[in-house]
């Protein structure tokens, strides 16, 4: 079995794959910085024990994080719960079977790589992705599956609370689709303005970029809110929530065979 961690600016997920890439056990975590191996450990056995899965199994570990200080408790917790030495995504050595064709490559986070691999390999090219995450990113991969560069946005979640500490009077507010785009109150104007505001910088920045690109594009997208805003426009094919750890059993299974 294989443990594959993806660690971002909010949640850290955990994830058990069996040999054949079938996911046996998914678990999300806040991304605290000051958490311990084994603060980790003593969680993730817990969660491991209550879908029957034996820790013994899993004889192996990858690593994406865009949080570097977590890194030394997430291989600690790799090594000394499960006797596994981690892959880590974007350390030498760690093939990706993918060109970075940029100045300079090192500088693009590990989860925009891992999910160009897995989107390319499940969708083709060439293709946008769309992850809603801290951060709103858009990431092009041409038709060979290289990653050719992106776009780095507010995440939604990231821009209402802005909008909540700067102005005094504003509220903090839940992030749905409104029936109306034009508000009748200081709450439903907010929720207009989020919603409808990122899915119009959506469509266009998707727009934009197949024009630069000059051909057409399927748009994927992936994170928490991706269902939320993929569902109520044509920019966007689909959204898939699996399409990081995919990702990750994929670089993992790359490297193994090699």
């Amino acid at each position: 079995m294989l443990l594959a961690i993806d660690s971002g600016n909010t949640n850290t997920v955990f994830s058990v794959f069996n040999d054949d890439g079938k996911v046996l056990g998914e678990w999300r975590a806040s991304s605290t910085r000051e958490h311990t191996a084994d603060e980790h450990g003593v969680w993730l056995m817990q969660l491991l024990n209550l879908d029957n899965i034996d820790r013994k199994e899993i004889k192996s570990a990858i690593i994406a994080t865009v949080v570097p200080s977590t890194l030394f408790s997430l291989k600690t917790l790799c090594r000394t719960y499960f006797n596994a030495d981690p892959l880590v995504v974007g350390e030498p050595g760690v093939k990706l079977g993918i060109k970075v064709l940029l100045p300079q490559p090192q500088e693009v986070g590990a989860d925009r790589l891992v999910n160009a691999i897995s989107a390319h390999q499940s969708y083709g090219g060439p293709l946008i992705i769309v992850d809603f995450g801290t951060a709103t990113t858009f990431d092009v991969v041409d038709a060979d599956g290289n990653y050719t560069g992106g776009i780095i946005t507010p995440g939604v979640n990231l821009s209402q609370e802005a909008l909540h500490l700067a102005a005094a009077k504003l509220p903090r507010v839940a992030i749905c689709r409104p029936e109306k785009v034009i508000g009748t109150g200081t709450v439903s104007a907010m929720q207009s303005g989020i919603y409808w505001g990122y899915l119009s910088m959506i469509e266009g920045v998707v727009k934009r970029i197949a024009e630069e690109f000059g051909s057409p594009m399927k748009v994927i997208a992936t994170g928490g809110l991706a269902p939320l805003f993929a569902e109520a426009t044509d920019s966007i094919e689909c959204a898939d929530a699996e399409l990081t750890l995919r990702g990750l059993f994929a670089i993992h299974k790359l490297n193994k065979s090699e």
